[in-house]
């Protein structure tokens, strides 16, 4: 799964990064914590628009909804397409076909098991500083006009370093590498054309480390640098 990214990544990186231009820069707000059920607007670079980098609700709305109690109701189970299944899923099929995006973070994060703790852990590309997930986009029409535009970050199996960290799930989001970022976002895709893109990365190229229990405490301000920096407890032995 993928629930909390890090997208501290100011403006003029965003643009340079990526060749696009920021779309309401006035309403992007970079932090080092997003988690989807609080539905962050987040910067995405879509299919239709490859050079806007534009602002989207976490949670995907899929434009056959009929009104806003089913959008609220579906969205909070759409914050992530499971790569099997998301040509056949309703809520998927249609944005799956030509309705691509990329979302661009620093790094996610996610909870390893152990004993009855959960402890977190930060993850990010060694060599990449900014890097692309994988995602689907839709836009939902609400009674009077109102367009929202909603995403959703694509997952597969984790490979082996993720394993051992989401190790109830074992998921992972789906990594985009650079050379393939065009490509995601090109046209219509068949589900045979799209699944090379949608394995998961090699476990070399990630670095992984726990994190202070800050991340947990939801009456602290945890947009700060001190939530990915390294932090030991005692209960995870020595995995890495």
């Amino acid at each position: 799964m993928c629930f909390t990214v890090n997208v501290n990544i100011v403006r003029e990186e965003l643009e340079e990064r990526y060749g696009a231009n920021l779309i309401d820069p006035d309403k992007y707000r970079p932090s080092y914590y997003y988690h989807a059920y609080s539905l962050p607007a987040l910067p995405v670079i879509c299919s239709d628009k490859p050079s806007s980098i534009q602002l989207f609700r976490w949670g995907l709305i899929p434009s056959w909804v009929t009104d806003k109690r089913e959008a609220d109701e579906i969205m909070l189970k759409t914050f992530n397409a499971r790569s099997e299944t998301l040509d056949v899923k309703p809520a998927f099929r249609d944005s799956f076909v030509s309705r691509r995006c990329i979302v661009p973070v620093r790094g996610f994060f996610e909870w390893q098991h152990i004993g009855g703790r959960k402890v977190p852990w930060y993850i990010r590309l060694r060599d990449e500083d900014i890097f692309s997930l994988a995602g689907l986009w839709d836009s939902w029409t609400i009674s009077g006009g109102v367009t929202l535009k909603t995403f959703s970050v694509v997952t597969t199996k984790a490979n082996s370093l993720m394993e051992e960290i989401h190790n109830t799930k074992k998921r992972m989001p789906v990594i985009l590498p650079p050379s393939v970022e065009k490509l995601w976002l090109k046209g219509e895709m068949s589900k045979e054309m799209a699944s090379p893109l949608m394995m998961p990365v090699d476990s070399e190229m990630l670095e992984a480390y726990t994190v202070s229990p800050l991340i947990t405490n939801s009456k602290a301000d945890r947009n700060r640098p001190e939530l990915i920096m390294p932090y030991n407890y005692p209960v995870q032995g020595l995995l890495f």
